[in-house]
């Protein structure tokens, strides 16, 4: 259903940093970089992390979180790591998750830009 996700950052080098630690850790990567972002793609889709097109500083979307799919349950904890070690912080450490559907494994981190993101798998004990 989803082509790409588009977020914005203020600092492209921090941003990048982040997510070809995050995304490595899932299979997906190396982004392509650009002059304004980079873009982090596979046959699923794509997430693009860039300044905005418009010149504005880049914001938070209230109540927005981007899900990533992990495959297993140590992918999502490499994933949590590689984002705190990469400047991110901490929004749910890693662990099933009883609201979601199927009970899932995942995790939340806060990318350096505040951006909401986390990694979801499927729940091996069901």
């Amino acid at each position: 259903m989803i082509n790409h996700v588009f977020l914005g950052t203020n600092d492209i080098e921090k941003s990048r940093a982040f997510y070809n630690a995050t995304m490595s850790e899932i299979g997906v990567g190396p982004g392509h970089e650009l002059p304004h972002g980079t873009v982090y793609a596979n046959a699923d889709g794509a997430v693009a992390v860039c300044k905005p097109a418009n010149g504005e500083a880049a914001c938070v979307s209230n109540g927005a979180t981007l899900g990533l799919k992990a495959k297993s349950y140590a992918e999502v904890d490499a994933w949590h790591a590689a984002g705190l070690a990469a400047g991110g912080t901490d929004e749910g450490a890693p662990g099933v998750r009883e609201s979601s559907p199927g009970h899932m494994y995942g995790a939340y981190l806060r990318d350096p830009d505040g951006n909401k993101i986390c990694a979801f798998a499927p729940n091996e004990n069901a």
